[in-house]
C-alpha cells in the first residue's frame, strides 16, 4: 500500500491523541497543584487563619469579656463596697440675718472636706445570684466552643467546595487537550482522504465549547476562594491554589459517636449549664423569705481657713481687751466692797506675739491637717413580711426559665442524636458512591480509549467520539463530586458531635 506523502502528519497526530487520552486518566481530584501558579493554602492553615480573623469569631470571643466582668460584679456584692469623699468650698464674709439676729463670720471662709465609709450587704441571694452568674460564665465558654466549631465547619466546607471546583477546573483543562488532539485528528483525517469537513467543523465547535467550560471553570475556583478568604476574614489571594491532600476520614460506630456527642457537644454543655444557672435563680428568688445582714461605717473629717488672717488677729486683740476690761471692772467692784482683788492680774492680760503667732498657724492647717468628725458604725437586718406578692412572681417566673432551660436541654439532646445519625448515615452513603463512582470512571475512560481508536481507524464517526468524552467527563464529574462528598459529610458529622473526630 502506497502511503500519501502527508500521511505522517496524521501518524503523528494519531500518537499524539492516544497519548493524550492516556492524559485524562489519571484521578483529577488527586491531581497536585502546579507550584507556580501562587502559594499553596492548606486546610490547617484555613483553620488557624479563621481563628485569628475571623469577625463573627471576634464578636463571640468578646462575650467572654462581659462574662467575667458579670463574674467579677457578682463576686463584689459579697464584699464591703468603700467609697471616699474629697470637697472643697468657700464662703463669702458676710452675715445671714435670721429675724433680725446676724448669723456666720464676715471673713471669707475656705474649707475642705474629706470623708471614707463602708456598707457590706449579705444574704443568701447575692450567694446563690454569684452561683448562677458563674454558671452563666461557664455556659459562655461553651458558647465559644460552639462559635468555634462553627467556623471549623463553614472554613471546612467553603475550602472543599473551592477545592472541588479546583478539581473541575483541572478536569476542563485535561478535556481541552483532549479536544484539540481530536481536532487536529480530525483534520489529519481530512488531508489523508479518510474524514470529512463536517468532521473537522464538529471538532472545531467541540475544542471552543470546551474552552468556554475550561475558562468558567477556573473563573469559578477564583469565585470559591474569594468566598473562602471572606470566611478567614482577610483580604482574598487570588493566584492562591488549596491542598487537595485531605486526611482519610476513620471508621466510626454509630453508637461511640453518640456517645461523644452527648458527652462532649458544646451546645449540650451550654444547654445543661444554663439549666443549672436557672436553678440557682430559683434558689436566689427564694431567698427573699430570709432576713438579710447589712453593716455600714463611715468617718469624715474637716478643716478650714479664713482668707484675711489679720481680721482673725484683730478680732484676737479685741477679745484679750474686752476680757482684761471686764476682769478690771469685776475686780475693781470687789475691791469697793472690801473684798479680795486680783487687779494685776488683770493688767498681766494682753494679747502677746505668740498668740498672733498661734493664730497664724491654725490657718496653715489648711486644706489636709483634717479635724476628725465622730465616726459611725451601724448593723440591721431586714426582712420583707408582705410585698405585694412580687416575691411568689419572681419565684414562679424563675421556676418557668429553670423548666424552660430543662426543655431546651431535652431539645439539644434529640437535636444531637437526629443529626449526628442523619449525617453519620450520609457518610456511609457518600463511601459507597465514591467505589459507584470510581467504577463509573474506569468504564467511561475504557469507552474514550477503544472510541479514540475506532475513530482513528474510520470506524465510528467524530459525533460517536464527542459523546464518548461527555460520557467520560460527566463520569470524572460525578467522582469528583461523590470524593468531596465524603469529606463533606464528615464535616458535618463532626460539626454535629461538637469537636473534630480526627
Amino acid at each position: 500500500m502506497k502511503i500519501p506523502v502527508n500521511s505522517h502528519v496524521f501518524v503523528r497526530t494519531v500518537v499524539l491523541a492516544l497519548g493524550l487520552a492516556g492524559a485524562v486518566m489519571p484521578s483529577v481530584a488527586s491531581a497536585q497543584p502546579a507550584a507556580s501558579t501562587g502559594a499553596i493554602l492548606t486546610l490547617t492553615d484555613a483553620l488557624a487563619l479563621a481563628r485569628r480573623n475571623n469577625p463573627d469569631l471576634q464578636k463571640s470571643l468578646n462575650a467572654r469579656r462581659t462574662a467575667a466582668a458579670n463574674a467579677r460584679a457578682a463576686t463584689g456584692a459579697l464584699l464591703p463596697s468603700l467609697s471616699t469623699s474629697f470637697g472643697g468650698g468657700y464662703r463669702e464674709g458676710r452675715q445671714t440675718f435670721f429675724q433680725g439676729q446676724g448669723f456666720g463670720s464676715t471673713n471669707d471662709q475656705l474649707s475642705t472636706d474629706v470623708g471614707a465609709s463602708a456598707q457590706m450587704n449579705f444574704s443568701m441571694a447575692s450567694l446563690n445570684d454569684r452561683r448562677a452568674v458563674k454558671a452563666s460564665q461557664e455556659a459562655t465558654e461553651f458558647d465559644i466552643q460552639a462559635a468555634e466549631q462553627a467556623l471549623r465547619n463553614n472554613v471546612t466546607m467553603q475550602y472543599l467546595t473551592a477545592l472541588q471546583q479546583q478539581a473541575r477546573a483541572q478536569l476542563q483543562d485535561t478535556l481541552l487537550v483532549t479536544t484539540e488532539a481530536q481536532l487536529q485528528l480530525a483534520q489529519a483525517r481530512l488531508q489523508v482522504g479518510s474524514g470529512t469537513q463536517l468532521d473537522v467543523q464538529r471538532a472545531e465547535v467541540t475544542h471552543g465549547q470546551q474552552r468556554v467550560a475550561a475558562l468558567n471553570a477556573r473563573n469559578q475556583t477564583a469565585i470559591e476562594i474569594v468566598r473562602l478568604y471572606q470566611i478567614l476574614g482577610m483580604p482574598a489571594v487570588l493566584e492562591t491554589r488549596l491542598d487537595p491532600t485531605l486526611p482519610p476520614t476513620p471508621t466510626l460506630d454509630l453508637q461511640q459517636v453518640l456517645d461523644n456527642a452527648r458527652r462532649d457537644n458544646p451546645m449540650l454543655d451550654a444547654a445543661r449549664t444554663r439549666e443549672s444557672g436557672a436553678r440557682r435563680s430559683v434558689a436566689s428568688a427564694r431567698s427573699a423569705y430570709i432576713p438579710s445582714l447589712s453593716l455600714s461605717a463611715s468617718l469624715s473629717g474637716f478643716t478650714n481657713r479664713y482668707t484675711n488672717t489679720d481680721v482673725l488677729i484683730q478680732q484676737g486683740q479685741a477679745g484679750v481687751l474686752s476680757q482684761r476690761s471686764s476682769c478690771i471692772r469685776s475686780e475693781e467692784v470687789r475691791a469697793k466692797l472690801g473684798l479680795d482683788n486680783n487687779l494685776g492680774a488683770c493688767q498681766a492680760l494682753a494679747f502677746s506675739p505668740a498668740d498672733e503667732q498661734a493664730i497664724r498657724d491654725s490657718q496653715g492647717k489648711y486644706p489636709f491637717d483634717f479635724t476628725r468628725n465622730p465616726y459611725s458604725l451601724s448593723a440591721s437586718f431586714s426582712l420583707p413580711i408582705f410585698n405585694g406578692f412580687r416575691r411568689e412572681q419572681q419565684i414562679e417566673q424563675a421556676s418557668v426559665q429553670q423548666r424552660n432551660a430543662q426543655h431546651d436541654v431535652r431539645l439539644q439532646e434529640l437535636r444531637i442524636s437526629a443529626d449526628v445519625t442523619a449525617a453519620y448515615l450520609q457518610l456511609n452513603n457518600a463511601q459507597q458512591t465514591v467505589a459507584l463512582q470510581e467504577e463509573n470512571v474506569r468504564t467511561a475512560r475504557t469507552a474514550l480509549s477503544l472510541a479514540q481508536e475506532r475513530y482513528r481507524v474510520g470506524a465510528i464517526s467524530i459525533v460517536d467520539l464527542v459523546q464518548a468524552r461527555g460520557d467520560y467527563e460527566r463520569a470524572e464529574t460525578d467522582r469528583i463530586t461523590a470524593v468531596y462528598d465524603v469529606q463533606r459529610a464528615f464535616a458535618a458529622l463532626e460539626n454535629a458531635v461538637g469537636r473534630p473526630l480526627r
